[in-house]
């Protein structure tokens, strides 16, 4: 199964997602960054993955900086597209083109602490129990349908980076697990094993 992944930071679960792809079954086509500087891409040259800068700044308008995302997607066959830590809203005309294909990582149990800053949010709330939630992405910030979740306890003593680590550590196992599940549950509907 051809993937894309989008990012817009360091890559680290990117990264991830390349080093578990043959045993989930599926080839990263493409690395697509919305940022020049982006550390993924230096990943994604390392791993020998084709990437792409499609800049939000470069284009006139949101449709035509999505149009251009689509486009690489096709030239590169992609099946599924896997957001990690990807800091754009997608909108509801390109979600429609992969439909329940689109998957999203969020550091959080959602519906709780949606948005940009889960982890924070979660922290200094002062919630005892937080995690990872991994979700097909809809027309809403962070309402799509949860594939997979996982919590994390926030104890006495952590720290924001302590509670971020713990929360780094869950979802490079959740992650390449639900994608897993989420491949073999379209094998299993399709009749394919």
């Amino acid at each position: 199964m051809r993937v894309a992944v989008l990012a817009s930071g360091g890559g680290t679960n990117f990264e991830n997602l390349a080093r578990h792809a043959s045993g989930i079954g599926m080839e990263i086509a493409v690395l697509i960054s919305d940022k020049h500087d982006a550390f993924a891409i230096t990943r994604a040259q390392n791993l020998g993955i084709p990437h792409h800068v499609h800049s939000r700044k470069d284009f006139d308008q949101k449709a035509a900086h999505e149009a251009a995302i689509l486009e690489t997607l096709a030239a590169h066959d992609v099946s599924y597209v896997l957001l990690a830590g990807f800091m754009r809203i997608l909108s509801p005309q390109f979600i429609e083109t992969y439909d329940r294909r689109i998957i999203n990582l969020h550091p959080s149990l959602l519906p709780s602490f949606k948005g940009r800053d889960g982890i924070r949010d979660a922290y200094e709330y002062g919630v005892k129990v937080t995690g990872v939630t991994i979700h097909y992405v809809d027309a809403g910030i962070d309402t799509g349908e949860i594939i997979a979740q996982v919590p994390v306890l926030i104890e006495a003593g952590d720290t924001l980076e302590d509670v971020e680590k713990k929360i780094h550590a869950v979802e490079y196992a959740l992650y390449p697990a639900a994608i897993k599940k989420v491949l073999k549950e379209r094998d299993d509907e399709e009749g394919t094993h």
